[in-house]
């Protein structure tokens, strides 16, 4: 393996960590401050967030050398996300009696992570 595929492979990795730390920190933010709907609420909205990156990845992965071609699944998956989300947040709303703030405010999990990756690379990363 290569040092690039290394470092990638790594600060994969860290992004995970730092998913699931912002999730878990997040909802017991949200519980605690404003109550277990808020808190609930944010871990939906993060599960989506989770998921919708998942997604992502295995498409870039596949776009890569040596990477094998999307499924039709997953594609379709991806053309729909918009769609999904908002039938999630549909749901969330209507039928669990969560919090919408909450959620939303969930869905930016994945995109705190990178900053806090980018932050990590800056300080940490070897030129």
């Amino acid at each position: 393996m290569d040092t690039d595929e290394a470092a990638f492979d790594r600060a994969m990795r860290r992004l995970r960590a730092f998913m699931a730390v912002l999730t878990v920190a997040g909802a017991l933010a949200a519980a605690g401050l404003r109550g277990w709907d808020w808190g609930i609420g944010f871990l939906a909205g993060a599960a989506v967030s989770l998921v919708n990156f998942s997604w992502l990845h295995q498409l870039v992965a596949s776009l890569g050398p040596g990477g094998r071609r999307p499924s039709r699944w997953l594609f379709a998956l991806l053309s729909l996300r918009y769609l999904l989300l908002g039938l999630a947040g549909y749901v969330i709303v209507r039928y669990f009696g969560l919090n919408l703030t909450a959620a939303i405010l969930g869905l930016f999990v994945a995109a705190a992570a990178v900053i806090v990756e980018i932050f990590y690379e800056l300080v940490h990363g070897r030129a």
